[in-house]
Formats: C-alpha cells, sequence, structure tokens
C-alpha cells in the first residue's frame, strides 16, 4: 500500500475499469524483503531475536526483599495480559530493587504489545509506568546530530470536494447502482428531472458508500477501497485491504474502518483495520470474531474516541494514538449494549439483572469516566438505546414482566439530557412495540404498536413541564417502519417488505395525514438532506439474492424443520447409530465365516452347492404332495 504521493498528480481512469491498484510505470520498486515476505521471514530465526522480546520497565517501586514477591506478582498480572514472559530480571542494590525491572517474552510481538499498551500505566499516585523495548535504547543513542531538510511534497488539488454546497439551486446529490449492478451514477436532485454528474461502468464490485458529511464516495473492490470526490469524481485515495466487506467513516470523516474475514492472524490482526483518510496510512489494526454487529466499534461524536464491546468488557480508545484510554478497559459485568450521544462525550450502557441486583441504565462523562446517572430497573426482559439526533434526550425502550401479571409491558424511559440531574420520565404501553423514532430536531417522537392489521401509530410530546403529552393515534395503520424528514416535523409510516410498500405521509404539527400511497415490495426509504424529498425504492439486492438462493434456503428450512420435529434426544440417536455401527460389524464379521466355510459345506453336501437358489436346477425333481386338513357338512335347507 503506497501513500498518494505516489500517485500521478492527474490520474485519468477509464469508466470501463475498477480503480488502479497498482503502481505507476515509472515507480521506482523499493520494496525490501521485509514488506514483500514479512509472513515468512517472522519465522526467521534472528540474532536479536531475544532482545527484541525484552522490555524494559521504569518507575516500579523499590522494595526489599520482604515484599518482592508481592511486587513480582503484580507486575506478572499487569504484563502476562500482552504475552506469554518467559524470563523476569530485578536488578537489586543494597537490599531493596532499583526501580526498573526487565522482562522478556515468548516472541518481538508480545513485546510491541507491552509497550504500546502498558507505557503510561498508573499503578499509583507515585508510580507511572514507562516502557520501552530493549533495543530502543541503542537507536535512540545513535541519533545523528546533523539536521536532514525533509523533502518537500507536492501539493494536489483534487479540486472542491465540497463543491456541490455552491449549487446555486440547492441540489444534492445521490448515488444509484443499476443495471444488476453494472453501472454506478450520480445525480443531481432537480425538480424537473435528475441530473447526471457522473457515470461510470463497473464502478464498484458490491455498493457505494457516502462519507458522513458527504465528502467521500467510497467504492468497493476485491483489493480495498477507493475513495472518490470533487467535481469530477478524482480518485483521492485507497486502502488496500484484501477481500474488503465492510466500512465505516468517523463522524468527523478523519478516520475509515474497513472489514474483512480474510488473512487475520495472532501476532498481526488484520480483521479490522483503522485508517487515516488523509494521509492512507495504517493507524491499527484489530482481530474481530464476528462481524455479525456490525459496526463493531462505535465513534463519539467528534471522532476523539471510539469504543467496542466483549463480554463482561467495555473498550474505549482515544484518537490519534488508538490507544486505550487511560491505558485500561472498564469491567462491567454482563454488559449488553451501548450507544453514544450524538451531542457530548457521554456514553449510555445497560446491564441486565443478575440474582438481587437489578437492571441498570448508566451515563457515563468521558474522558472522566463519571457516572452521571443511573437508573435502576425491575423485571427487565430487555432495553434498546435511542437518542435524540441532537442529544437533548434518551429513550430507553424496556421490555418488562410485572410480578403477578401475565404477557409483557413496555416502557419508554425518557432522560431529559439538558436539565439538571437528569430527569427521567416514564411512558407506559402494555401493546407490543413494532417501531420508535425521535423526531431529529425536535421533542416529539412516533411510536407503532399493536399487531397486524391493528396497528397504531403514536406521536408524543416531551414538554418543558416535566411532562410528556399523547399528541395523536392513528389506527388500523399498515406499516412497520418510521422514516422522520432530516428537519423534523414530516414522517413516512411505511409498510416495507412484506406489507406491499404501503405509504403515509403525516405533518405532525397538526398531525394530519397529508397522503396515503403505494410502492409494491419497497424495500428502502431515504430522505434527501433538506427534507425536501423523499426517494423510495425497491432494493435489487433484497430480491435477487432471495430468488437466487431460494432452493438453498428452502433445503435448510427443511433440514430444520425435520430436526425441529424430531423428538429424539441426542443421546438416542448416538445410542442408535452405536447399535447399527456394532450391527455392521458383526453382520461382516458372520460374512467372512460363512464364506470360510463354504468348502466344508460343499463336502457334506456331496458337492451340492447350496448357497445359491438356482444351483443345480437340472438335478431337481417335481413332487406334489396333498394332505387332508378338515371336513365340515351344511344341509342346503339350512339357514347360515
Amino acid at each position: 500500500m503506497r501513500d498518494t504521493e505516489n500517485m500521478p498528480a492527474e490520474a485519468e481512469f477509464d469508466e470501463d475499469e475498477e480503480p488502479s491498484f497498482s503502481d505507476p510505470e515509472d515507480f521506482v520498486d523499493d520494496v525490501t524483503e521485509e514488506e514483500l515476505l514479512g509472513d515468512l521471514l517472522k519465522e526467521k530465526p534472528q540474532e536479536a531475536d531475544g532482545i527484541d522480546s525484552v522490555v524494559v520497565v521504569d518507575n516500579v517501586p523499590q522494595v526489599g526483599a520482604e515484599r518482592l514477591e508481592k511486587l513480582k506478582n503484580v507486575i506478572h498480572k499487569i504484563f502476562s495480559k500482552f504475552g506469554k514472559i518467559t524470563n523476569e530480571f530485578y536488578p537489586e542494590a543494597e537490599g531493596k530493587t532499583k526501580g526498573y525491572i526487565f522482562l522478556e517474552y515468548s516472541c518481538p510481538a508480545h513485546a510491541l504489545e507491552a509497550v504500546k499498551n502498558a507505557d503510561g500505566y498508573k499503578l499509583d499516585k507515585q508510580h507511572t509506568f514507562r516502557v520501552n523495548i530493549f533495543t530502543d535504547f541503542d537507536k535512540y543513542m545513535n541519533i545523528s546530530d546533523e539536521w536532514e531538510t525533509p523533502e518537500k511534497q507536492p501539493f494536489k488539488d483534487f479540486g472542491n470536494l465540497r463543491h456541490w454546497l455552491e449549487d446555486a439551486d440547492c441540489r444534492d446529490q445521490y448515488s444509484v447502482i443499476f443495471e444488476s449492478g453494472e453501472r454506478t451514477g450520480i445525480f443531481a436532485n432537480d425538480a424537473k428531472e435528475p441530473i447526471v454528474v457522473e457515470e461510470r461502468a463497473r464502478w464498484t464490485e458490491t455498493y457505494v458508500r457516502w462519507s458522513p458529511r458527504g465528502t467521500y464516495l467510497a467504492t468497493f473492490h476485491q483489493r480495498g477501497i477507493a475513495l472518490w470526490g470533487g467535481e469530477k469524481f478524482k480518485q483521492i485515495q485507497r486502502f488496500s485491504h484484501q477481500g474488503v466487506q465492510l466500512i465505516d467513516f468517523s463522524p468527523c470523516e478523519r478516520y475509515l474502518v474497513t472489514f474483512s474475514p480474510l488473512m487475520d492472524t495472532k501476532d498481526d490482526p488484520q480483521a479490522i483495520i483503522i485508517w487515516d483518510v488523509l494521509t492512507g496510512q495504517k493507524k491499527r489494526g484489530f482481530h474481530c470474531e464476528s462481524s455479525a454487529h456490525w459496526p463493531i466499534f462505535k465513534w463519539s461524536h467528534d471522532g476523539k474516541f471510539f469504543a467496542r464491546m466483549t463480554q463482561d468488557t467495555l473498550s474505549i480508545y482515544e484518537t490519534p494514538s488508538m490507544g486505550l484510554l487511560d491505558k485500561k478497559s472498564l469491567k462491567i459485568t454482563g454488559i449488553k449494549d451501548f450507544s453514544w450521544s450524538p451531542g457530548d462525550n457521554i456514553i449510555a450502557f445497560w446491564v441486565p439483572e443478575d440474582k438481587d441486583i437489578p437492571a441498570r441504565v448508566t451515563l457515563m462523562q468521558l474522558p472522566s469516566r463519571q457516572e452521571i446517572r443511573v437508573r435502576n430497573l425491575f423485571n427487565v426482559v430487555d432495553c434498546k438505546l435511542h437518542w435524540q439526533k441532537n442529544g437533548d434526550y434518551l429513550c430507553v425502550k424496556v421490555d418488562r414482566t410485572p410480578k403477578g401479571t401475565q404477557g409483557m409491558v413496555t416502557n419508554f424511559e425518557i432522560f431529559r439530557m439538558r436539565e439538571k440531574q437528569v430527569p427521567v420520565d416514564v411512558v407506559e404501553m402494555k401493546e407490543g412495540i413494532i417501531a420508535f423514532a425521535w423526531e431529529p430536531n425536535g421533542s416529539k417522537f412516533a411510536v407503532l404498536h399493536g399487531e397486524s392489521p391493528r396497528i397504531n401509530s403514536s406521536f408524543y410530546h416531551v414538554k418543558n413541564n416535566g411532562k410528556i403529552e399523547l399528541i395523536k393515534t392513528f389506527d388500523k395503520q399498515q406499516a412497520n417502519s418510521i422514516f422522520w424528514s432530516p428537519q423534523g416535523q414530516f414522517l413516512v409510516l411505511a409498510g416495507l417488505r412484506s406489507m406491499n410498500g404501503a405509504l403515509a405521509f403525516v405533518d405532525t404539527s397538526d398531525c394530519t395525514m397529508m397522503n396515503i400511497a403505494e410502492h409494491y415490495m419497497a424495500s428502502d426509504v431515504e430522505w434527501d438532506p433538506t427534507g425536501r424529498y423523499v426517494v423510495t425504492s425497491v432494493s435489487w439486492w433484497s430480491h435477487k439474492l432471495i430468488k437466487k438462493d431460494l432452493k438453498k434456503y428452502s433445503k435448510i428450512f427443511e433440514q430444520k424443520d425435520r430436526l425441529s420435529q424430531s423428538k429424539a434426544s441426542k443421546e438416542l440417536v448416538d445410542r442408535r447409530r452405536t447399535m447399527i455401527e456394532e450391527y455392521h460389524a458383526y453382520r461382516e464379521n458372520a460374512q467372512k465365516i460363512y464364506q470360510e466355510q463354504r468348502v466344508l459345506r460343499l463336502d457334506l453336501r456331496g458337492g451340492v452347492d447350496t448357497d445359491e437358489l438356482d444351483s443345480n436346477v437340472e438335478d431337481w425333481e417335481e413332487e406334489t404332495i396333498e394332505f387332508f386338513v378338515n371336513e365340515e357338512i351344511i344341509p342346503l335347507g339350512e339357514q347360515v
């Protein structure tokens, strides 16, 4: 992967070809063996293998012999997280440790991980570790005293990356993939007719993705991601990540996250890579066991922090270092979900009940990690976190099973984030909840509740006097999704896919139904950023994949149905399988003995082969034998 300084300043791209990931013809190959064959050379024995695996830890407490064993246990507990420690050395003088130690890991990669994560670790108020690789001391001792002026890099002008903002008619741009994915077009949305801005064949191999502010258009390729922008949509940047399938941008567009299920190794995490968009440099790689819940990392509103959740752990990282905040993760037993505020560096997370300990929702301020609000909840089945776009409100949808009652009820716990001590209001609903959505720039929210065909849509207003007012309820709506205009006030109640694309347009200022329409089999609804236009579409991806793989899915579902209908336990199935295997073994052994006794049978039967039913047919004689069984006399005149 080369940075954009190695790319031609005025690159021309054939619209019939995918973006080139190859170097220019005049490029001088200065790739080293380490770069080209890094994976293989890792296994090659090195003269300094032992030294490269050694770290030096400074600012360690100075203790005597009576406390040395305890110190070793603490140090080992901290540093063994990064890999296997094969050797430890604690220098001593006058009966005390000297305040620095040497730790040797089983491989250099573990030593680097220790430096990355433990440098700056605060053991207590007096001791903050400084961790370095042992070989770094030679490197820093041999720094040249002569200043070398860095080579000036030429400026590459890609044009105005936000040129559409200067459009006199305020026309936004949108992308469409059509002709079974063969062509991709960028259009300017005009009231009369869409205007083609750019159109290319095979521009992407799967789909495209706009960055959050519309600066870049990302295209997907087997070898990586390409970013395009400017009036002519020139290639701005490229990121080499073989087999990339998913991406995510930070809200500030400074960082790009890519995911590929290929070529992830224990020592060199490659499944998830975070890139610097401006320089094209890889910032950090991460392992990923599953991408089922993408994005794996969730970003703070300003891009200063990102976080991921694993079992009983919430790990928060800071930019631009990409290291753990305060060098450690948060231990939160049982954590189920978390979400960043869209307006502040506040994280909301919830933990289910554990025996006599109630479930709770916690609001935490970062980077201080101060808990600004904790809400205890009882008889909880599940929770969902919904932030209002500006972070003014947080709604926690709580599904509960109250004691002494049957069925489930839903509470909407509304946190007023801008008020002192963050008061909470509660709205209870006893019907099933289908969808919930906040008004983006307001204090209203909409709820779809009930069961088909009696689905109701209700609209609520969070008032300043501490009350939540029900504004309006529409009965018998054919809808399963809510789409607010980005500017608020207007929304679309949509019945997507199975509901055949029913559409209802609502003005929430007076809760009037503006229009009712239908887009048969519609799968997607999308508003333009100004809130003036809304697009409904039938996705080629949704219907093509189902149709293409229908036979495959049918076989899978039929197999699952057969398994679910079978009442045989695993133990019974295993026992039957063992019996069948024993029978086959017995039968095979019996056939072997039978064949071995063939000569003996022929001898006993005078050479007559009785193994086959049709043998010696010419010597057979036919004889008829009659037996008297019974006689019964019935008079003709008597009724039977």
